[in-house]
Order: structure tokens, then sequence, then C-alpha cells
């Protein structure tokens, strides 16, 4: 616990440093200006100005640096003993795909895609796939009645809903 005291205590007594060394880390489109804005608090602002890609730096950046034929994600169901696993490789180009599916469908930045499914890896395609393409995602719980649902869908104004049309649900 030594070194993750010492972190700890640093995020705290330089949340600044502590960040801006921690970003270091990932891929930046753009680079922030500045780490922290704390000028309207409790409004903060952090890394002002700068421009990332989480799909990006969740998938390309591991394909790219040697990572792509490594399992990205497995997918594990006791209900239908399945067991599927996802090279980078493989989620990056299925999240592109779907990516280019819901630019077909007219979604880009700042549209609203509403992620109403079991957990599939599906899901987290869908999740990626808007990510990558830079609209906003919503996961409703596959488990809510139509009313909350409703409430769900009006609130977000989404241009599209992924759905499943079915799940087993164990006992």
């Amino acid at each position: 616990m030594g070194r993750y005291d010492e972190l700890f205590n640093r995020s705290l007594s330089d949340s600044e440093g502590f960040w801006a060394e921690a970003a270091e880390a990932i891929t930046w489109e753009k680079k922030w200006d500045r780490v922290l804005n704390d000028d309207n608090p409790p409004f903060y602002r952090w890394f002002e100005g700068g421009k990332l890609n989480t799909c990006y730096n969740a998938l390309d950046r591991h394909v790219e640096g040697g990572r792509a034929d490594q399992t990205a994600l497995i997918y594990d169901s006791p209900v239908t003993n399945t067991v599927k696993k996802y090279t980078y490789r493989e989620l990056r180009d299925t999240v592109a795909a779907f990516a280019g599916v819901l630019k077909g469908m007219g979604v880009g930045k700042g549209d609203t895609v509403i992620v109403y499914m079991p957990m599939v890896p599906e899901s987290a395609i869908a999740m990626l796939a808007c990510a990558r393409i830079g609209a906003v995602h919503s996961v409703v719980f596959g488990g809510f009645a139509p009313n909350e649902l409703a409430i769900r869908i009006d609130d977000a104004m989404p241009k599209v809903i992924v759905s499943a049309s079915c799940c087993i649900v164990g006992a």
C-alpha cells in the first residue's frame, strides 16, 4: 500500500500535477490549455481546451500499439452458456462498422442515442460506436417498464434507440 498511499496523497496535495501526469497516458487529439479551471466553484472544468476520443483510446491505440490480437472484451453468460471473446482488432472493426450504421441513420456529433439492451457485447459495441462518432449515449436499464422507458425517451430526445429483440434472463 506504500505506493498507493503516496499516489493518493499526491492526488490530494497536487491535484493538477497528479492529473496532468495521469492524462499523459492517454492520446489527445488536442492537448488541454489548462488542467483545471476553478474560476467558478463549484463548476470546475478539467482539461479545458483538450479534445480526445474515448473510443480511440479504448480500442484503436491498442491496435496501433501492437495489442491487436490480445483479448479486449470477454462475454461470459452463465444463462446461455455462451463465451465470446473479442480481440482489440475485432472489437475496433465491429464498433467502426456499427458507427457507420449510426452515421447512415443520421446520427452525428452531439446527437443522443439510447441504448436499451441487456448485458450483451452489442451493448458495449453500441456505446463505443457512439463515442467514436461523438454522439452521446444514454443507457436505459433493460428491465424498465414501458412508462419509465417512455419518460427516459422523452427526456433524452434520442435520434436513435438501439435495442434488442429479446433476451434470456436467469431465474
